[in-house]
Parts: structure tokens; sequence; C-alpha cells
């Protein structure tokens, strides 16, 4: 059975927010400069229904079980970090579980988004990702995200996060 992608349900949002916060802390994104732990931030990426109240908490499921999440952030959403505008759409917090990696889900969540964008009639897709997430990066170099320091910014002293910044394609675009 192929994963399946739709926004998370009630049921879903606790198991949800423990995924990615488990993905981020087991890849050593949830360290500060110093090694202590950043609870802050796990607790924001455990919050899954604050994620769905606020933003669009879209899940991957495989078999019933969630494998994958990503949180699209349209316009109005306070949990837009980098987009300003309102002709722009926010991507955070992607996370795909360790076994279903290689599958295409975190391809399949990204394209997720650029849809939203594209139906909701915004121009530009913008994130923001650890300098240490490398397979992120390639990830979304190859939607052709650019990368644009303009985006740049540090939410701790030491935690610098790069921004990507990607034009929406609309039908009938060249």
């Amino acid at each position: 059975m192929p994963v399946a992608l739709r926004l998370a349900r009630s049921s879903e949002l606790d198991a949800v927010g423990a995924l990615t916060a488990s993905v981020y802390g087991d890849e050593g994104y949830l360290l500060r400069p110093d090694g202590s732990p950043d609870e802050h931030y796990r607790g924001e990426l455990a919050d899954g229904r604050r994620r769905a109240r606020d933003a669009e908490l879209v899940v991957a499921v495989d078999d019933g079980v969630p494998v994958g999440t990503v949180t699209w952030c349209p316009p109005g959403s306070p949990m837009r970090e980098v987009a300003t505008t309102d002709r722009q759409g926010e991507v955070r917090m992607l996370a795909v579980a360790p076994t279903a990696r290689g599958r295409g889900v975190a391809r399949a969540l990204v394209t997720w988004c650029l849809d939203r964008a594209a139906e909701q009639g915004l121009d530009e897709v913008v994130l923001c990702s650890l300098q240490e997430m490398a397979a992120a990066h390639a990830l979304y170099t190859g939607f052709g995200f650019r990368r644009d320091p303009v985006l740049d910014w540090a939410p701790l002293p030491g935690v610098d996060l790069l921004g990507f910044r990607r034009d929406v394609h609309h039908r009938g675009d060249p």
C-alpha cells in the first residue's frame, strides 16, 4: 500500500508531534551550541495540536501509521517565521521516520506544499533550515529552491538558519 498524504486527523496530532520531535532529536538537531538540549524547540515540534490549529499539519501515513509530516504555513498563519508577505507561504518542520526514508516521502510532502501554494494563488514559498541539514538542502534545491541570505536568521545565538525561496508555478505558466 502506498503512503497517503492528507491533513492530520485530531486523533493523530500527538503521534505526529512525537514523530517530528523524535526525528529532529535523533538527528542531533535539538542541541544548542553549548551541547545542551533545546527543550523549548522540542516542545514546539512535539505540539501537533498547535501546529494543526495555527497552520496546516500534513501527514504521510503508511498502513495507518504516520511516517512523515510537514507544517504548511499559509498567509495569516502565526507560525510563519520568514514569510513576510501575503503572497508567500512557508514550509516548516519537515520530518520523515527513518523507516520510511528512501521512499519519496519527503518529496511528496514538499510537492504537497508547492501544490497548496499554487491552489492558494501564492507567488512564492520560503523556508529556513539548519546549516547542517545537508540532505534537506539537496531536497529543496532539487525542487528549484534557491539560497537567499536575506532570509537567514538565528533564533538563538549560534543557531544559524539558512533561508531558501522558490517561485510558485501556476497552471499555464511557461
